[in-house]
C-alpha cells in the first residue's frame, strides 16, 4: 500500500493479533490456563477465539491493497502469485507440523501426521478469497460473502452437522479426502475421542467470506482514505451491523469457531471492524502513537514471527519446563506462571521482530 495511504493501525492490529496467537498457543502448562485464554469447547467464544479471525480478517483487508496493483484483473502475473502464495503459505503450515513430528516421533508414524492447520487455513481462504476478488464486481463483495454464508449454514442444517459429531460432513469430509489419521482430534460431551479438524476442507467455506468482508474493508479504506474520520465511522457502523447480526442469528446457528460457523464470522468480522475503527481513531486521528512500537514490530512480519514462535515453542521444550516449574510457579504459582511464561515467550519471539523493525527489514512471501 502506498504510503500516503496507509495506516498504522493496520500493522499495529495485525501485531495485536499475531502477539495474542502467541500468547494464548504457548502456556506453561495446559493444565493451569485462565478461562480467557481458553478456547470455547465448542459453541460460543472467548478472547481467545477472537485472534485468529481478526487475523484472517486483516489479510482479507491486505488482499485488497495487494491486489489492487493488477487492477484486480485476472492476468498471468496475478494468477501467478496468488497460486505461488497459497501453495508456499500452505506448505509452510504443513512443514511446521512435519517439524513438530520429526521432533517428537522421529523418522515413523507418518500416517498420523497432520495435514491441516492454521496456516494451511490462511492459505485456502487466501486463494481462494483472491480469486473471487479478481472475478467479481466489487460492488457485490457483501452479496458475494453472505451467500456462501447462507450456502454454508443451510448446508450444515440440512445434513446436522451443526454438532461435533463423527457424522458430521466437515469431518466426513476431511475423511475422505485426507484420511481420519491426518486429522486433528476432538473429545466429544460422553467422552468419546473423534477425528474432527477445526481448520478442516469444508469449514473453509466460513474462512472465504471472512476474508471477503476484510476485503470490503480494504475497499473502504482506500475509497475514504482522503477522510479518516469519516472512513472510522463508516468501518465502526459496518462493524456494529455485522456484530448483532452475528449475536441475533446465533438463536438459529450457534457461535462455533471450530465449524467456523456463518455467525461466528458475522460476530468476529464486526468485532474486527469495531476493534480496527477503535485504532484508526486513536492512532490515526488522535495520533497516539508512544504505545505501538511494540505491536508495529509483530505487525510488519506476522508470518514469519508466527513460524519462529512455533518452532521455539518446538525447541525449548526442557527450557520452558524449568523456566515453569523452578522459576515461574514459586513466584507466580501454578496459573500466574504460566502465564509468565507466556508472556515470556511473546516477549522473547519479539527480540528478533524488533531487531528487523529497525532495519527495516520486511520478510514476505
Amino acid at each position: 500500500m502506498a504510503q500516503t495511504s496507509r495506516l498504522l493501525s493496520l500493522d499495529v492490529m495485525r501485531g495485536i493479533t499475531i502477539s495474542g496467537m502467541i500468547l494464548v498457543n504457548d502456556p506453561g502448562s495446559w493444565e493451569y490456563v485462565f478461562a480467557p485464554l481458553r478456547h470455547a469447547h465448542w459453541n460460543g467464544f472467548t478472547p481467545t477465539d477472537l485472534v485468529f479471525p481478526f487475523f484472517m480478517f486483516i489479510m482479507g483487508v491486505s488482499m485488497y491493497f495487494s491486489l489492487r496493483k493488477y487492477n484486480f484483473q485476472w492476468s498471468a502475473e496475478s494468477v501467478k502469485k496468488i497460486i505461488r502464495r497459497t501453495v508456499v503459505i500452505f506448505l509452510v503450515g504443513l512443514g511446521l507440523n512435519l517439524f513438530n513430528h520429526l521432533w517428537n516421533n522421529g523418522f515413523s508414524n507418518f500416517e498420523h501426521l497432520r495435514i491441516l492447520g492454521v496456516m494451511q487455513r490462511l492459505a485456502l481462504a487466501y486463494g481462494i478469497g483472491s480469486l473471487i476478488g479478481l472475478s467479481i464486481n466489487h460492488k457485490y463483495l457483501l452479496h458475494t460473502a453472505v451467500f456462501i454464508l447462507i450456502f454454508y449454514w443451510a448446508l450444515l442444517a440440512i445434513t446436522g452437522s451443526l454438532d461435533l459429531s463423527p457424522e458430521s460432513i466437515i469431518a466426513a469430509v476431511d475423511r475422505a479426502v485426507l484420511g481420519e489419521t491426518h486429522m486433528y482430534t476432538d473429545t466429544m460431551a460422553d467422552g468419546t475421542v473423534i477425528a474432527f479438524d477445526p481448520e478442516g476442507l469444508l469449514s473453509c467455506l466460513g474462512s472465504v467470506a471472512h476474508v471477503l468482508f476484510g476485503f470490503y474493508v480494504g475497499k473502504m479504506i482506500l475509497d475514504y482514505k482522503k477522510d479518516v474520520e469519516k472512513l472510522t465511522c463508516r468501518i465502526f457502523i459496518f462493524g456494529t451491523i455485522l456484530t448483532f447480526a452475528g449475536l441475533l442469528l446465533s438463536y438459529g446457528c450457534p457461535i462455533n469457531k471450530k465449524i467456523w460457523s456463518s455467525t461466528f464470522v458475522l460476530t468476529t468480522c464486526g468485532l474486527g471492524s469495531l476493534l480496527l475503527a477503535l485504532l484508526v481513531w486513536i492512532i490515526d486521528i488522535n495520533k497516539k502513537k508512544n504505545w505501538t512500537m511494540f505491536f508495529e514490530s509483530f505487525g510488519i512480519n506476522p508470518l514469519y514471527l508466527y513460524v519462529q514462535a512455533a518452532v521455539l515453542a518446538t525447541l525449548l521444550g526442557s527450557f520452558q519446563g524449568y523456566v515453569y516449574n523452578d522459576v515461574f510457579v514459586p513466584l507466580f504459582g501454578n496459573y500466574g506462571g504460566s502465564l509468565a511464561w507466556a508472556i515470556f515467550f511473546v516477549l522473547l519471539n519479539w527480540i528478533p521482530g524488533y531487531f528487523l523493525y529497525k532495519k527495516q527489514i520486511y520478510i514476505k512471501i
